[in-house]
């Protein structure tokens, strides 16, 4: 079986985005796990279904997402602009406005005068049980015990569980290690996400993101909205912040809670090609 398929990044957070309207598509985990090899495979953070919307939907596409380690997973918010530059690109859309239907709801896609594109993420989620954390009590602050020090961190969902830490400089944080112990801690019973957060000043902050399913990428979109949130609840930031990622900048603008995060930044086509599977 041969699959045509599109690498593409969004600040470096690099995907294999697959046609699955004129393609024929069901990919077993190892087959995405093979995909997203960067020695055997094409290589990837994660692997990206464009598929037609469901009939009884409003929408004008559907949107899924498999991790490298080939979990299916609800949101990606750099997927989500490398999702409309592929549609635009391949005229499967010439829509300004696009939307799609995710495992967490829809999501808005617009394309930006200056070529960037915007993604209306959702409203953020706060409560314990809808995040999920394993404890009752919603709080700014929870804290967990990890290799015998406590560890204090906000966490929200942006349609996937997020944990974001304060700290002083992002370049010296123990990602790989405290992000992966995090990740898979029993506080979270779906994993999570674990960004590592330095603010710089109320509109700047810094960030570093070991994601689940996937260990540090270079960009996380939806964790760059989770930190702005949970920077906002916290008191040290303003409702429009420039996060600055390993592989560039995104705008995130909130404007507190009930209200949708907004997503700005660029997708990139890197090439095209055909594997055989």
């Amino acid at each position: 079986m041969f699959i045509e398929f599109t690498k593409m990044h969004g600040l470096g957070n690099d995907f294999v985005v697959i046609d699955a309207v004129h393609q024929t598509i069901d990919l077993s985990a190892e087959q995405i796990r093979f995909i997203a090899d960067r020695h055997f495979g094409i290589g990837c953070d994660q692997l990206l279904l464009v598929e037609a919307a469901a009939e009884n939907s409003d929408a004008d596409f559907g949107y899924r997402i498999f991790n490298a380690d080939g979990s299916e997973v609800a949101q990606c918010g750099n997927g989500a602009r490398c999702f409309a530059r592929f549609v635009r690109d391949k005229k499967l859309s010439a829509k300004e406005h696009i939307l799609v239907d995710t495992h967490a709801g829809q999501l808005l896609l617009s394309f930006d005068d200056d070529g960037l594109i915007t993604v209306n993420m959702g409203i953020p989620q706060h409560q314990p049980a809808l995040i999920p954390l394993n404890t009752e009590q919603e709080a700014k602050f929870y804290t967990v015990i990890v290799n015998g020090v406590e560890k204090a961190f906000g966490a929200v969902s942006m349609g996937n569980p997020h944990a974001v830490l304060n700290i002083s400089h992002v370049e010296s944080a123990d990602v790989d290690s405290l992000g992966a112990a995090l990740e898979s801690h029993a506080f979270f019973p779906e994993r999570a996400n674990i960004g590592f957060m330095q603010v710089i000043n109320r509109k700047q902050l810094k960030l570093r993101v070991y994601e689940r399913g996937a260990a540090e990428t270079l960009a996380c979109g939806s964790g760059a909205c989770a930190a702005v949130v949970i920077g906002i609840e916290q008191k040290l930031l303003d409702p429009q912040v420039s996060v600055e990622l390993p592989g560039g900048l995104l705008n995130i603008q909130w404007q507190g809670r009930g209200t949708p995060v907004l997503m700005t930044g660029p997708a990139t086509s890197v090439f095209e090609g055909k594997i055989e599977l």
